[in-house]
This record gives structure tokens, C-alpha cells and sequence, in this order.
């Protein structure tokens, strides 16, 4: 076997876009920490200061999610569009993460709309750069922050087809409301023919074991209509209103 020599090594290393994420969660070199780990804690804080500030405006927020590898002659890329523009003209902001695919889609007809476009971008070795359709346009480094952004900012979440980005959005969506972190907002599902496969097994294996409730499974909204997803995120505006506390404790 052929041996590497530390500077092939470091070349072969270079050759691949490190992310922060990744540095930030790897196991740490003995002492190393003291140099790196603990002043990281200043970018973060940087970044969930820049995010609250930038967003702070948005109060009627709908976060659209869904694959970034959507082409634009694909019906759902057409149904998010829509989607988005329906959004918009109902006093709505959408949030994506200002990718292409649905996020390009959802973005696209909330701009086209004039409606408030929000993008919050990611930092990624590929796959991500940012659609030319946002009004309002935010990079982050870290994952869980601009995560949290989503949840915050949003009274909704929109699921359309997508992988395994897509499906952590959704399942930590359902995850905070199922635990009582957030309020319980509407989680929908665009597109009753891609999410059937996983609604059966949720059905007959997690609900069937008794690992989520019926409650649980009642969290989930299916649509193939984008008329149907603003009627649900308006219908759910005055019990979330109702919901909120008078008193907050800091």
C-alpha cells in the first residue's frame, strides 16, 4: 500500500470545501480546543444576532420546503411557484432556504407576487447557491441557526417532495410541536402521491406500535392544492393567536 505523505495529505484535504458545521462538530484534537472551539462560540452568537435582527419584521412567515435538485418542468417546481404567489397575495412572507429547486420556485413567486421573499442560504460544499428571487437574502454557517430561524419566523411549514433535508425539516417541525417547544402550527404535505408511502408507514408501524399517538399522526395535513394550503395556514391564524401567552419568562 501505497503511503501519503503529510503534505499529500493536507492537498488531498484542501481539495474539499470544510464547513463550518463540520469543524465545529468534530471531535476535538487534545488542547485544541482553547484555540478554536470556545471563540467559535462568537460566530454563532454572530450569526443568531444578524438573523433575529434581519427577520425581525417578519410576523406572518410560511416556510416552503422541498429538493433542491427539483428542474423547473417539473410540476412541483409549477405547484410551490403558485404556492408561494397565493402566499404572497394573502399577506404572507415565504421563507426557503434560497437554494435552487422548490426553495428557487417558492422564492420565484413570492418575488413575481411582490410579496416578501426570504432566503436563508447555507453554507454547503455543493448543491447550494442562492436564487435571484429574494427580497430579502441571509447566509449562515451553522445548520441548527438558521434552523432556528425557520421555526421562529414561520406559522407554517410547506413539505414538498424532497430528501433528507426536507425530511428533517419536517420531522423536527413535528418533533418541537409534539413536545409543546413551539405552538402547534399547520405541517403540510404537498403532494398526496409522493408522501403516501411514508403516511402508510407511519400508520402501520409507528402508530400501530404505539410510538406516536393518533394526536400525533393528526399534526400532518395533505394537499395537492395550493388553494388548500393558504385556507389551512388561514384558518389556523386565530388559534395560534389564542395560543399565545400574555406573560413570557425570559
Amino acid at each position: 500500500m501505497e503511503e501519503i505523505t503529510d503534505s499529500e495529505a493536507k492537498e488531498q484535504a484542501g481539495a474539499r470545501q470544510v464547513t463550518q458545521d463540520e469543524q465545529l462538530l468534530e471531535t476535538p484534537r487534545q488542547d485544541e480546543f482553547t484555540h478554536t472551539d470556545t471563540w467559535r462560540v462568537f460566530r454563532i452568537m454572530g450569526e443568531f444576532v444578524e438573523g433575529f435582527d434581519e427577520l425581525a419584521t417578519v410576523t406572518r412567515g410560511v416556510a416552503i420546503f422541498g429538493s433542491a435538485r427539483t428542474p423547473a418542468d417539473n410540476p412541483y417546481y409549477a405547484a410551490a411557484r403558485e404556492t408561494a404567489a397565493l402566499l404572497a397575495r394573502a399577506g404572507f412572507s415565504v421563507l426557503t432556504g434560497g437554494g435552487p429547486g422548490i426553495m428557487d420556485a417558492a422564492n420565484r413567486g413570492a418575488f413575481e407576487a411582490k410579496g416578501v421573499s426570504v432566503g436563508c442560504n447555507i453554507e454547503l460544499p455543493f448543491e447550494q447557491a442562492p436564487n435571484p428571487y429574494q427580497t430579502r437574502s441571509l447566509k449562515f454557517k451553522y445548520f441548527f441557526v438558521r434552523k432556528t430561524m425557520f421555526v421562529k419566523y414561520s406559522n407554517a411549514f410547506v413539505i414538498f417532495p424532497g430528501g433528507f433535508g426536507t425530511l428533517d425539516e419536517l420531522f423536527e417541525a413535528l418533533t418541537l410541536i409534539q413536545t409543546r417547544k413551539i405552538n402547534n402550527f399547520p405541517v403540510i404535505l404537498f403532494g398526496s402521491e409522493f408522501w403516501q408511502g411514508m403516511l402508510d408507514w407511519l400508520e402501520g408501524a409507528i402508530l400501530k406500535s404505539k410510538y406516536i399517538s393518533a394526536e400525533d399522526r393528526g399534526l400532518l395535513h395533505v394537499t395537492d392544492s395550493p388553494s388548500e394550503v393558504v385556507d389551512i395556514i388561514r384558518r389556523s391564524q386565530d388559534t395560534l393567536s389564542r395560543a399565545q401567552p400574555d406573560v413570557y419568562d425570559i
